[in-house]
């Protein structure tokens, strides 16, 4: 067993390895660009060294430098994780030749799987089943064209190299081929360094299940199961389960049996993920596989029991596989969410900012958390937007779900956009809790997963009130204890007053809708009188750090909230409200008859569309940014013309930078 290993990697996948790695005796060494200095995985380590500055292609994904890094901390073996650098058979080959260990597969099976047509091709010779599609080389656009027209609409256009729905468009008629493909292309090539794709047929109800199967260096593969990630957006999995509802057991060994035989022709050793599209009828058709550890393996580790990185250390050092086929077995339910950083309401936009705050559910042996992040980190435009993974298990699929919805209530994050609304949504939702799964789940249940924002409540009126006032009655205990008389009325904090009512006027703001919400708070010792616009309520309560406990018209409960400057963001029953405290004196600015539209984060303008003078109409693309490694439209909010371009392709901008000066048609 190897003594010293190095994570060639970051955020989460780097914190996993590492707690294996210390569970077993083996030191590990940590790799860091100078944005993630402080991070997580940094303090981890037993030792660390910088690579270089933020951007990956600077840092993460400079393999000669990661190689001289192991040579001179005396690391046997390098685990690449997942992105970056895992599926690299460049990098395998060169750790070979210097003679320090890839845990991963040979650089053969890499290159066999890693161009997605070609893996098709030897799937196809080796009797596996397929999607019907175009995996050729031939790249000219009218010619894909013509593959797309005779397998017939809609067909689905996918990047050859790499993954994470990055480089891939439905297209459901002839019309949008050219302009789908073209967006494909430059997404790939700027993802992957590879402009490749093929066109295959799109199922219209399929389901993902993916097959986690395992092979050593002495002739033995087997499969730990299945995992359905079905639930996805922008091709991109949300929430994954292990075992995949539904199947039968003569399901499940097929599509065992035709992992492994898939895994054998290409001679795969460690860890490897095949992927299938289930359809309604049961049959199933290869879809790609990933030459690497999953994001979603901690579910399949949950219902067999085993450490997957531990049997990636193991075959890596020549081990044999820990058991057989027959010795695995299925134990309870599991599911995988990723909370990311990013606007559900946006199209799942991904966002960046400072975590301010960060409450997590307790861990146990049901619940779990990868997570790579700590309260105070920043989320960048440089690298994936994941903050973390929970993982729950119980002994069947509802009890499963029943733990998913608690341990996301008790998800706290303040400090930019993030998912965990929306996955709590989808974890309640009845389409989801009986299964009725497909990779369209989402788009299919719109308007139930994006109900229209909840309306601020009295309930919530009353906390934000009582918040503040107990927080202005604590800071003026403070201030009497340190400054005052403490036998003058006049430093009372008891809300004494000559000859007047005490009272408070206080506006809160929605920070989604603006709306504006008057507040009159009345002293009645020890408790408050709330004006509303529903009537007047009596209120007490206690606070206890950022714990609010509120009696609110004999109503009893608990809430948290955090307070930002003028901002409160207040959780009550696992949902999240943001309201500001409106100040006195500041208005806001009137309408100057301007749409100007900015950029939603720092990125790259690769295309621009219109100029200066332009008429457009409502939602016509004006250019192309890309952020993220996503590409995002930009698009008129209403006719008008277009006053001013303020960018040019190649151009950086900065976020929320204003990007085109547009005025809209007057409506007189």
């Amino acid at each position: 067993m190897f003594e010293k290993i190095l994570i060639a990697n970051r955020g989460e996948i780097a914190c996993r390895v590492i707690e294996t790695a210390k569970r077993m005796g083996i030191k590990s060494v940590a790799v860091y660009s100078e944005a993630d200095k402080n991070a997580r995985h940094v303090a981890m380590a037993d030792e660390a060294w910088l690579l270089g500055p933020a951007p990956a292609k600077e840092s993460y994904l400079k393999g000669d430098l990661i190689l001289e890094i192991a040579k001179k901390s005396g690391a046997q073996a390098i685990h690449p994780g997942y992105g970056f650098l895992s599926e690299n058979a460049d990098f395998s080959r060169a750790c070979e030749a210097a003679d320090i260990q890839f845990i991963g597969p040979p650089a053969t099976a890499i290159d066999a799987m890693g161009s997605k047509s070609a893996a098709k091709e030897i799937m196809q010779e080796a009797g596996v089943p397929l999607v019907a599609g175009y995996h050729g080389e031939n790249q000219d656009a009218d010619y894909l064209q013509a593959q797309a027209f005779s397998i017939g609409y809609p067909v689905l256009i996918k990047a050859t190299a790499g993954g994470g729905g990055k480089g891939m468009r439905v297209v459901w008629n002839n019309d949008e081929f050219a302009d789908s493909l073209a967006s494909c292309k430059r997404e790939a090539l700027a993802s992957f360094g590879d402009d490749k794709v093929l066109v295959e047929k799109y199922l219209t109800k399929p389901r993902h299940v993916e097959i986690q199967m395992f092979a050593d260096t002495h002739g033995n593969a087997l499969h730990l199961f299945e995992r359905d990630c079905s639930v996805q957006r922008r091709h991109q999995k949300v929430i994954e389960e292990a075992p995949a509802p539904g199947l039968t057991p003569e399901q499940r060994s097929a599509m065992g049996d035709v992992a492994v035989k898939a895994a054998k022709a290409i001679g795969y050793v460690g860890a490897g993920t095949v992927e299938f599209l289930f359809d309604e009828d049961g049959s199933f058709y290869f879809m790609e596989m990933n030459t690497r550890l999953q994001v979603e393996h901690p579910v399949t580790e949950k219902i067999t029991g085993q450490d997957l990185v531990e049997w990636q250390l193991r075959v890596a050092s020549g081990q044999p596989l820990p058991c057989s086929q027959d010795q695995l077995t299925i134990n309870g339910h599991a599911f995988e969410a990723r909370i990311y950083a990013e606007d559900p309401d946006q199209d799942f936009l991904p966002a960046t900012g400072r975590l301010n705050h960060l409450a997590t559910p307790n861990t146990n042996d049901h619940v779990r958390i990868d997570t790579g992040i700590r309260q105070g980190d920043e989320v960048s435009v440089h690298y994936d937007p994941m903050i973390a993974k929970l993982i729950v298990w119980d002994h069947d699929r509802d009890a499963a779900l029943a733990r998913l919805r608690g341990a996301l209530a008790d998800y706290q994050i303040v400090g930019l956009k993030t998912n965990l609304e929306f996955l709590s949504q989808l974890a309640a939702h009845d389409g989801f809790n009986e299964a009725d799964l497909d990779t369209n789940f989402i788009s299919r249940y719109q308007e139930e997963l994006f109900p229209e924002k909840a309306s601020i409540s009295d309930e919530l009126l009353a906390v934000a009130a009582l918040y503040t006032m107990l927080q202005q009655k604590d800071r003026g205990d403070q201030f009497v204890a340190d400054n005052a008389d403490p036998f003058s009325p006049w430093d009372s904090t008891q809300g004494w007053r000559l000859n007047e009512d005490n009272h408070h006027h206080v506006t809160f703001v929605d920070k989604d809708s603006l709306v504006e919400y008057p507040v009159v708070v009345h002293f009645r010792s020890p408790d408050f009188l709330i004006e509303l616009e529903s009537g007047e309520w009596s209120v007490n309560g206690s606070m206890n750090d950022k714990e609010v406990s509120i009696n609110f018209n004999g109503r009893q409960f608990k809430s948290s909230v955090i307070e930002s400057g003028h901002d409160l963001n207040i959780f009550i029953s696992g949902k999240e409200f943001a309201l500001s405290v409106k100040q006195e004196g500041l208005s806001d600015d009137d309408d100057q008859g301007a749409a100007n539209l900015t950029a939603p984060m720092p990125g790259t303008i690769i295309s621009v569309m219109v100029n200066a003078g332009d008429k457009v109409e409502s939602g016509q693309p004006l250019l192309v940014m890309e952020a993220m490694k996503m590409e995002h439209t930009i698009k008129a909010p209403a006719d008008g013309i277009v006053s001013e371009v303020l960018y040019n392709e190649g151009d950086l901008v900065g976020d929320s930078a204003e990007l085109v000066v547009f005025e809209a048609e007057s409506k007189d």
